[in-house]
């Protein structure tokens, strides 16, 4: 993987991505911030080498480079999912891509369904903690500490200085910012009723399918996390309604302004 990661980063200098100092990773839905970037330089993942391509649909699977709020960025429009058949170390590769760029600090957006039934479609939550039902670790290969300590302390994997910022910046700006708990699921089915009563009683907040195997990478890597998870739909057991992807993706596009404006002000004050 060294010589890998290695041969992509050479391959993206190339191509102008000369040392960004933040990384952002694009969630389903949330890919209108593109338009507030002075881009410099973009790829399609498919002309990267030893990169993974997005299947999805609804994930554009490019790479971007250029200017936001002051700021040389990184970013990731479409991400990778296990249910698309990737392993966990091809979807965290990115990361590791990132970080080898120069990023010195990581943004993760998602969309996730509430547990916590006071979360309401089209609010945000930002992740103090999470849960990991994925069923598995992408640090769980031979020779990972030849890229860092093996055994991860993840006591606080949300970087506590950038997630009090964001406190704040969602404060001033009178945007209602949750926080909360994320349980990742490999899916891609949606859960059922009692899968969503599990969920509760385990403790979290909101269920979503990503975000978490790129937050343990990039502790791994020592990068300094946050991520903010756009709600999309309501997992109430006693009172389940069938979800449309369609439906998912136009609240998230409604409410990414907010997190554009959380995203763009942490940006300019790190």
């Amino acid at each position: 993987m060294i010589k890998d990661i290695q041969e992509t980063t050479e391959y993206l200098k190339i191509k102008g991505f000369d040392n960004p100092e933040i990384g952002i990773i694009l969630g389903t839905g949330l890919g209108q911030i593109i338009n507030e970037i002075e881009i410099e330089a973009e790829v399609y993942y498919n002309h990267i080498p030893n990169f993974p391509t997005a299947t999805v649909e609804f994930h554009k699977g490019k790479l971007i480079y250029g200017v936001l709020a002051g700021k040389k960025v990184v970013v990731m429009q479409g991400r990778f999912h296990v249910y698309e058949g990737y392993s966990l170390q091809d979807v965290t590769y990115p990361v590791r891509v990132m970080h080898r760029l120069g990023i010195k600090k990581l943004l993760v957006s998602n969309a996730s369904g509430s547990i916590n039934l006071h979360y309401k479609k089209g609010e945000l939550m930002l992740l103090d903690d999470h849960i990991n039902l994925q069923g598995g670790s992408p640090l769980a290969f031979r020779g990972v500490e030849h890229f860092g300590e093996r055994f991860v302390d993840m006591c606080a994997p949300y970087d506590p200085e950038m997630n009090e910022k964001m406190e704040s910046i969602a404060k001033k700006q009178n945007i209602k910012l949750h926080k909360g708990v994320y349980a990742a699921v490999l899916g891609p089915q949606l859960e059922t009723r009692a899968e969503y009563r599990m969920l509760k009683i385990l403790g979290a907040d909101a269920v979503g399918m990503s975000t978490v195997p790129e937050v343990i990478v990039a502790n791994h890597l020592n990068l300094p996390v946050s991520a903010v998870s756009v709600i999309t739909d309501e997992g109430d057991p006693d009172n389940l309604q069938p979800v449309k992807i369609e439906d998912i993706i136009a609240i998230a596009k409604k409410a990414e302004p907010q997190m554009i404006t959380l995203f763009k002000e942490l940006i300019k004050s790190i």
